[in-house]
């Protein structure tokens, strides 16, 4: 079997589990399952703003800093983050399900990093200290989580004034929220839209907390 057979089987069977999810998910929002991790552990091939190293880019991070990666999954941004605030630094790596954390722990001792926490729990239920993160990152969660509202309320208590809130979306994902709704949602707790980057179908929107917040 040649290599671009291969290739284009990978494909195939990634456009009929995403295809799958997505019909499961018009009925209740489902969170990707831990047996299909091998599928947001991969950067898309087809838009930058999803790739790992894009969207670490764009939150100009400095050693010292302490980062929320809300929804981590498979630590496919934990690693990089925790390379990016260096050992003074923290991330915190925040999931519902404990085989994801238990994927992302693994990638991260793999890698050598002490600085990442880990922590089971559902955004929105107000387990999220004040006023500690620098930076929280959202990448295509916002979608899974019944109460939105709630949800990003918490994550604006939780920044610092000053902090960055940075959620990536992608139309590929089953859950894909429209940059409308999404700011909206941000806005209402009081954070003002910062950066974009992208387009309406792809993009990484950064939303700031006020210094006088």
């Amino acid at each position: 079997m040649t290599a671009s057979i291969i290739a284009l089987l990978l494909v195939i069977a990634i456009a009929v589990v995403g295809t799958v999810w997505r019909l499961a998910s018009r009925r209740q929002s489902l969170p990707c399952p831990v047996w299909l991790r091998w599928l947001v552990e991969l950067d898309n091939p087809f838009t930058k703003t999803n790739r790992a190293a894009f969207i670490v880019e764009t939150l100009a991070l400095s050693p010292g800093m302490t980062v929320l990666d809300a929804g981590c999954g498979p630590g496919r941004l934990t690693v990089p983050l925790a390379h990016g605030v260096g050992r003074s630094g923290c991330v915190v790596a925040l999931d519902i399900q404990p085989g994801m954390l238990a994927r992302a722990k693994t990638k991260t001792e793999a890698a050598g990093h002490t600085n990442v926490e880990f922590v089971a729990a559902t955004l929105g239920e107000g387990k999220l200290p004040a006023n500690r993160f620098d930076r929280v990152l959202l990448v295509t969660v916002l979608g899974e989580i019944p109460n939105q509202a709630a949800a990003l309320a918490e994550l604006s208590g939780a920044l610092k004034p000053g902090g960055v809130l940075a959620i990536v979306e992608l139309v590929f994902d089953p859950h894909f929220q429209s940059r409308s709704t999404v700011t909206r949602l941000a806005i209402s707790t009081g954070l003002a839209e910062r950066a974009f980057f992208g387009h309406s179908l792809a993009y990484v929107i950064h939303f700031e907390k006020p210094n006088d917040a």
